[in-house]
């Protein structure tokens, strides 16, 4: 059978990655506000990248970039907005890595541009771009993050050396000691409201 023929065996997303110009707050709202708690974190000179839990090898993402502005603004759901939105790329759950390759090989069947499978530690992914232009990732969880305890000790999903003060919170107590407020956003000329 070939990579044609043999459709992805999809999981669900793997992790929707997003924008955050302060991964502590973002750390604080998701961990402490929504319930979805924080699995794992890349830590890097550049950029950190932490991951959420939102079910069953399904997660949040979001990316803090080094010495980048983010220029920052509230959107209603639903109401189109000229502005640029805080997204970065989707990337969609396999099961394994034989499913990776199968939609690797499958991609390059229908010419489309596909990356070499990349090792992250806890999770490996190929990466391409849909019609629109946007980054799309594939990825299957080699450790899974979500379907466990998470744990702060271990080095292969905790990776960030220098985290944010909300991870070290959670490492020492085990509970964040403050939480963000947020507002809805009624339109394009809402002020963005500090969350720290």
């Amino acid at each position: 059978m070939s990579a044609q023929e043999e459709l992805p065996r999809w999981r669900g997303i793997n992790h929707l990655a997003l924008v955050t110009d302060d991964m502590d707050a973002t750390v604080r709202f998701y961990h402490g506000v929504l319930g979805a708690r924080l699995v794992a974190t890349i830590g890097t000179p550049g950029f950190r990248h932490y991951f959420f839990d939102v079910g069953p090898q399904n997660t949040v993402a979001f990316f803090e970039y080094e010495g980048q502005a983010v220029h920052r603004f509230t959107k209603p759901a639903g109401v189109p907005d000229p502005r640029a939105t805080q997204f970065d790329h989707l990337s969609l759950n396999l099961p394994d890595e034989q499913a990776l390759e199968s939609l690797q090989a499958r991609l390059k069947e229908h010419d489309c541009e596909v990356t070499d499978v990349v090792d992250h530690g806890f999770v490996r992914s190929i990466y391409f771009t849909d019609n629109n232009g946007i980054a799309l990732e594939a990825s299957w969880w080699v450790t899974d993050a979500t379907g466990r305890p998470a744990d702060p000790g271990d080095d292969r999903l905790f990776a960030d050396e220098n985290p944010v003060p909300a991870v070290r919170e959670l490492v020492e107590s085990g509970v964040l000691a403050s939480t963000p407020a947020t507002r809805l956003a009624h339109g394009p000329d809402d002020d963005i409201v500090d969350p720290a």
